[in-house]
């Protein structure tokens, strides 16, 4: 850290204030912070290992601000947490077994149909409806699948979930913004150690930038808790078209 400037330190944290914000609403705040870590010099490794750092001090944040508002039960959710964290872990295990060129082609394209079929069911999400598959299968399928991901490559991980918990256990988006909370929290908690073991955090850094995140999640679980879903699913529906074009240009810069 001693190589950055105060003004790069200042804009890290300004970053992290608005990932928390966005990234509580409807995810991708790493399109954000990801950017800003490389463009202060930071090492590919120390920017995954500090943005799981600063990361879970939102996505702790949001989870405890939803549960307050009734929004989520740590509890129902255990299932769902047991099996994320398990999810995580073999993906962090296996990150530099699976070649991370496949996720990079094949992510935008299973974006792109997360954002058409939000954007054409305008009704999707406005109010709890009944689930399409059991409670307990959805988290143990789930949970292994979007966790592995999440602990492998990690954008659009939330997106992923929203509109899962949305689509097959039938809730509203308030509460699968809630839920998605709980489980990139999960999540990120396993990636950090992994980084942590392996030296790769940039503490100081990412307890500041954290702070920022947590101010931001803050005031974003704030305004999901008092707008409607609507409002939940427009942020949705911007922070996923610009994970697609954050994805499209990174491929088409990297070759």
């Amino acid at each position: 850290m001693d190589h950055l400037t105060v003004f790069q330190v200042l804009l890290l944290v300004a970053g992290g204030f608005f990932a928390g914000f966005v990234d509580s609403i409807a995810g991708g705040g790493g399109i954000i912070t990801l950017p800003l870590f490389l463009s202060a010099g930071i090492p590919p490794h120390m920017t995954l290992g500090t943005n799981k750092l600063q990361a879970s001090f939102g996505s702790l944040t949001a989870s405890l601000r939803y549960r307050h508002s009734g929004l989520i039960s740590f509890r129902t959710l255990k299932t769902g947490i047991f099996f994320t964290f398990l999810g995580a872990a073999l993906g962090t295990a296996a990150i530099q077994r699976i070649p991370a060129d496949f996720l990079n082609m094949v992510l935008p394209v299973l974006l792109l149909g997360v954002f058409l079929y939000t954007l054409l069911s305008p009704r999707m999400g406005e109010l709890d409806v009944e689930a399409r598959m059991p409670v307990f299968s959805f988290y143990i399928i789930f949970g292994l699948a979007t966790g592995f991901y999440d602990g492998f490559f990690g954008p659009g991980t939330g997106s992923f979930w929203t509109i899962a918990l949305a689509t097959l256990l039938g809730m509203n988006l308030k509460r699968a913004t809630a839920t998605t909370k709980v489980m990139n929290f999960t999540s990120n908690i396993v990636s950090l150690s992994v980084f942590i073991l392996g030296g790769n955090v940039i503490f100081l850094l990412g307890i500041l930038m954290g702070l920022g995140q947590l101010s931001g999640a803050w005031l974003g679980t704030h305004l999901v808790v008092k707008n409607g879903t609507r409002f939940v699913r427009t942020i949705f529906l911007i922070v996923v078209a610009a994970t697609i074009a954050n994805l499209l240009v990174r491929r088409f810069i990297q070759g």
